[in-house]
């Protein structure tokens, strides 16, 4: 068998997205027996992963993608996601890919150093464990199935749903920020980042954001992207503290069903923090959505 001094460790670049996912999927399919994450699910992650630094893709002597440890970090906080092809398991590659992302957290000054996986894939955790990482979150993918059409969007008193114009980006933006402020693992970004990473990225459909308005004030907002895992996704929803309880959550989310059905999508998805302080998961499961996939992240203070 291959081992690890014979394959290649290099930095990735931004067309090795494909190469990426096909390990990606690899993994996935022999933890969870079905391919989910292909190259639109990776997209958005691969645009804030620094693949210039901390992260690498290995490949084999065929020069084959093998395995791929992609790093993200934000201020002192650094995050990783290894993965690596079923048939490569048991050469210490996981191992070593890991090594390196630990020496590099700790080079860079890291308070901590987070790790993601597959729920199920047992190998990992016991390999997190064995280097002193320990679980400390839980993330959903809760998904609604169109079997029939989904419930008409309710309306709130004295709010205006409306949908997103190149006018509103600003308060789009400063309204996802202080919405999501506080929750964990949250950091803002700027304006001028965040118009570069969402706004003008060319696979955006912003017909499918929408702001509920209560006067000329934005109480919430909603985020969709047009296809991923098979169906429309929700990528960000945020009511400001202020509206909450009131009915503005549910009604978003239900305009954005409303709009993904009309267009023919099978399903809607998003992501969600299992520990979510404002209560979304509950809010979710009203709206008629149900958990399909879970993912753990690890943490260990290197500080």
């Amino acid at each position: 068998m291959t081992g690890v001094d014979q394959l290649t460790f290099r930095r990735p670049v931004a067309a090795d997205i494909d190469r990426a996912a096909e390990v990606f999927a690899a993994e996935e399919m022999a933890v969870r027996g079905e391919v989910t994450m292909g190259v639109d699910e990776l997209r958005d992650w691969w645009r804030l992963f620094d693949l210039n630094d901390g992260s690498w893709l290995v490949e084999d002597e065929s020069g084959a993608p093998v395995g791929v440890c992609c790093c993200m970090h934000r201020d002192r906080d650094f995050d990783f996601w290894i993965a690596v092809r079923p048939e490569y398991r048991g050469i210490g590659l996981s191992v070593e890919l890991l090594a390196r992302a630990e020496q590099h957290a700790r080079d860079a000054g890291a308070a901590a150093l987070k790790a993601g996986m597959l729920a199920g894939n047992e190998r990992a955790r016991t390999l997190l464990e064995s280097r002193d990482f320990r679980e400390v979150r839980r993330f959903y993918r809760m998904q609604i199935d169109f079997d029939t059409p989904p419930p008409a969007p309710e309306a709130v008193a004295g709010i205006t749903v409306a949908r997103f114009r190149p006018e509103d980006a600003r308060v789009f933006h400063t309204t996802l920020n202080e919405a999501f402020a506080g929750d964990w693992g949250f950091h803002a970004m700027s304006f001028e980042e965040w118009k570069a990473h969402r706004l003008e990225q060319p696979h955006t459909d912003t017909s499918l954001w929408f702001i509920a308005w209560d006067g000329s004030e934005a109480a919430g907002v909603i985020r969709c992207d047009g296809t991923k895992f098979g169906g429309g996704f929700v990528g960000a929803l945020g009511v400001q503290k202020p509206w909450r309880g009131r009915g503005i959550g549910i009604a978003l989310l239900r305009q954005a069903f409303a709009e993904f059905h009309r267009r023919g999508a099978p399903h809607v998805s998003l992501g969600v923090d299992a520990e979510n302080p404002t209560g979304a998961t509950r809010l979710y499961e009203r709206a008629g959505m149900r958990v399909v996939s879970e993912d753990v992240v690890f943490e260990k203070d290197i500080g």
